[in-house]
């Protein structure tokens, strides 16, 4: 066994153990694929478009990708859906948990 094999500790591969942290990646990665879709949509929307040999305006084009990634992000992204609630359900705890200490602490004062 090598002298870094000993010293690699498994929590470590975790990333981040904070909820808020957490939820603060989760969201950003969440935004970025629904916009990435909505982009990868209305490309698509614009070269169907210039097959049928319509002209799709890019405005009229972007605002269907919108209506259409919607609901394809709720299904396509349910399991990043499902992180962020309960990452959002645990710093509402965190929160629930720190409000009901300081109105104990200042109920003892």
């Amino acid at each position: 066994m090598s002298e870094r094999d000993e010293n690699t500790d498994p929590t470590q591969d975790v990333v981040d153990q904070k909820p808020g942290t957490r939820l603060a990646r989760n969201m950003g990665f969440y935004t970025i694929l629904r916009l990435l879709m909505v982009l990868l949509l209305t490309l698509a929307i614009l070269g169907l478009g210039r097959v049928a040999e319509v002209n799709v305006p890019v405005l009229v084009a972007a605002i269907l990708a919108v209506v259409i990634a919607l609901p394809l992000s709720m299904v396509l992204f349910t399991r990043m859906r499902v992180e962020i609630n309960s990452d959002i359900a645990a710093v509402d705890a965190g929160r629930r948990e720190k409000r009901e200490d300081l109105r104990r602490r200042m109920g003892e004062a």
